[in-house]
């Protein structure tokens, strides 16, 4: 069976606030990892169905200090860099350079249980 709840947006944003507010500190680490602060990003892309929610909007205009552009369709932005990655792969689009990154610091476990790096995180691969 199907659940169907109708809720106000206010009961939702206070089941997810928790949530949202948790998002923002990705968004803090990326940013001490590139070295910049939030002042300096020139523009805001929300990416996913659920960044239309205002809630979202607001916390994400909060932390940057400006309102995310209106003008990318959130359903359609990762589509289109899956279809430039595509092109670009296929050899099909040459004048772009795409750069894979490590996410995370790879290592091994050495003597004592302490881990050594091999691979930083965001190194080019």
């Amino acid at each position: 069976k199907h659940l169907n709840v109708k809720i106000s947006r206010a009961k939702l944003e206070s089941l997810v606030e928790d949530l949202v507010k948790r998002t923002i500190e990705p968004c803090r680490i990326a940013l001490k990892d590139a070295g910049i602060d939030a002042s300096k990003i020139d523009d805001v892309i929300l990416v996913g169905g659920q960044t239309r929610m205002p809630l979202v909007q607001k916390e994400v205009a909060d932390f940057f200090g400006k309102e995310a552009r209106k003008d990318v369709n959130p359903d359609e932005a990762v589509a289109m860099g899956a279809a430039i990655q595509g092109a670009v792969l296929a050899g099909d689009v040459k004048d772009v350079l795409l750069l894979d990154v490590s996410p995370l610091t790879l290592g091994i476990e050495t003597m004592g249980g302490v881990m050594t790096a091999l691979i930083e995180k965001n190194t080019t691969i």
